[in-house]
């Protein structure tokens, strides 16, 4: 090594050198070249651009030279620095992209690949009910319509024609959340029937209307095998010129069929709901029962009553109509043959499972 007394001599600065400085860069470039991944590429920058390296060597030399050779010598030595880091960067790209090109061939999935995996769960056979009802209708151009869940006392019940001496209007019956005054008929519910939503359809559609809303209604039920206070319904409404009770049969025929197969059929027996006139029960003839084949209660249908169509803007004498509901629970649990309410909703997972793919 020199020294700063000595006389500047190239010779005995081996490391700054130009043959030195060549051969430098010239095996950094051939050891870049020959590593093959990113691993060996990192080994070869360690021995050639690392402290020990001879570009660095020569680096550090560069404070033994006379001034008036610091100058030319730190060029030679920089420019074989830049060389050596230009052949790294540009092996590294290449090493890079075909890294990238291996991972796409080797972590390529075929997914059209049939599998026989099993999904771990299963969306509940109540909502695929639901679905299924929905998608019935539409397929015979009806509108699914929705509303809220929390409605004023008017919608539940004044505007259905539901008088407000009508026991269903009782603490027995209905969930408050904010009381009001009778007179405004203004107090918050939970809704006891998806028949609010008929009103909000009605409100903002103006006829012909075909509509089907499957939701959430709540009642102040105990819970047992037939009974909760959550459970699913379903209201159709059908508001056009010319509507009879002819076609409220002929939906409900097609409609059972689609639930319960082409073996099903409905009856109507004459009964009193106060927001349709006339007004039926609506019975399932289902011969899948596991008591045997019978007559099964489903819901309740009528005409509209001509005063829910006024409460609603609808001038009766143009227009009429026929609305029915139903459960989607007990629907469920005839298809199905379930015999408990309370495995819908108990958390076994096993429930869901085994009906969920038959869905």
């Amino acid at each position: 090594m020199s020294y700063r007394s000595d006389p500047y001599d190239p010779k005995q600065v081996a490391y700054l050198s130009p043959e030195a400085l060549d051969a430098a860069v010239t095996d950094a470039t051939k050891a870049f070249e020959s590593a093959d991944d990113v691993e060996a590429l990192a080994a070869a920058k360690a021995s050639h651009l690392g402290d020990k390296s001879p570009v660095m060597l020569a680096r550090r030399e560069i404070g033994a030279l006379p001034p008036a050779a610091k100058s030319d010598a730190g060029k030679r030595v920089n420019a074989a620095r830049v060389a050596i880091t230009e052949a790294f960067s540009a092996r590294s790209e290449i090493l890079a992209v075909e890294a990238a090109e291996r991972a796409l061939r080797e972590e390529t999935v075929d997914v059209t690949v049939p599998v026989d995996r099993h999904r771990p769960g299963a969306r509940h056979p109540l909502t695929l009910m639901a679905e299924r009802i929905a998608d019935t209708f539409v397929a015979m151009g009806y509108q699914i319509s929705e509303g809220p869940e929390v409605e004023p006392e008017w919608f539940s019940f004044d505007a259905l024609n539901i008088g407000e001496d009508h026991p269903a209007r009782s603490m027995m019956d209905t969930f408050y959340i904010a009381s009001a005054s009778r007179a405004a008929g203004s107090g918050l519910t939970l809704r006891p029937h998806t028949s609010t939503v008929q009103i909000h359809t009605m409100l903002d559609n103006e006829p012909p209307i075909y509509a089907i809303a499957p939701g959430r209604v709540y009642r102040t039920d105990e819970v047992d095998s037939t009974h909760s206070p959550v459970f699913h319904q379903t209201e159709g409404l059908v508001v056009d010129k010319g509507i009879t009770m002819a076609h409220l049969k002929g939906t409900l025929d097609h409609f059972a069929r689609a639930m319960f197969g082409p073996s099903a059929r409905v009856r109507l027996r004459p009964s009193y709901f106060p927001f349709t006139e006339p007004s039926a029960e609506l019975d399932v003839w289902f011969e899948a029962h596991r008591n045997g084949p019978r007559w099964i209660e489903w819901g309740g249908c009528g005409m509209v009553n001509p005063r829910v169509l006024r409460a609603c803007g609808i001038d009766p004498s143009v227009y009429s109509g026929f609305a029915f509901g139903m459960g989607i629970d007990r629907a469920l649990m005839l298809r199905h043959d379930v015999s408990d309410m309370r495995d819908m909703f108990d958390g076994d997972i096993r429930f869901p499972l085994a009906l969920g793919r038959e869905e």
